[in-house]
């Protein structure tokens, strides 16, 4: 199955073959094929909108916004290994749990900086980090930017999560090249924790 750049339509590969793009009556353009991910949301199959980058390639760049409305890049962050907690968010359980978790590995970690990024809006990262004592994570919302969960292939694109980030992991390390990534297949699941610092 493939998608339709621009479309939800899924359609047979086989039925591609034979499909003529100069055909008068096509209405659209097909610009490019995403080879997409398949995960499941609590056991229903749900699609992502492409793929995580590869370990060993350059980590897309991105301006998120803090929870104080400011805005932080990717590479504001050179020099220092970054952690890409992705989760659909904060006010699910197993995001709220994530979050806990790397707040207490980060601790000490002074070459480390753990990134939490939902599509929740910053004031809701702002009384999650107040309430729950998060002093050594970063909170960025993507809600001004509409590339981030498509340059890392995490967007959930049908479900009931569509337009929310699959859960996922990205290690980053000092120079902005990718080291690890996970794409959790079960959203409703906890990531491989140990082998994302195993990564740093």
């Amino acid at each position: 199955m493939v998608l339709i750049y621009g479309s939800t339509k899924l359609i047979n590969l086989e039925n591609l073959i034979g499909l003529s793009l100069f055909n008068s009556k096509l209405k659209c353009i097909i610009y490019q094929f995403k080879k997409m991910a398949k995960i499941t949301l609590k056991g229903n199959p749900v699609n992502t909108y492409g793929n995580l980058p590869s370990a060993g390639t350059k980590a897309p760049g991105f301006r998120l916004v803090k929870s104080d409305l400011g805005e932080l890049t990717l590479e504001e962050l050179r020099g220092k290994k970054v952690i890409l907690d992705i989760s659909p968010s904060l006010d699910t359980s197993v995001c709220a749990t994530a979050i806990r978790k790397f707040n207490e590995l980060a601790a000490g970690r002074n070459d480390t900086v753990v990134l939490a990024i939902t599509k929740d809006l910053p004031f809701a990262h702002g009384r999650f980090c107040s309430t729950e004592g998060i002093t050594n994570v970063i909170t960025l919302s993507g809600f001004r930017n509409s590339s981030f969960g498509k340059d890392y292939g995490i967007e959930v694109i049908d479900g009931s999560f569509t337009g929310l980030y699959a859960r996922s992991i990205v290690v980053i390390d000092e120079e902005g090249i990718i080291r690890y990534t996970e794409l959790v297949p079960e959203i409703a699941q906890e990531p491989d924790y140990d082998s994302a610092l195993a990564a740093l």
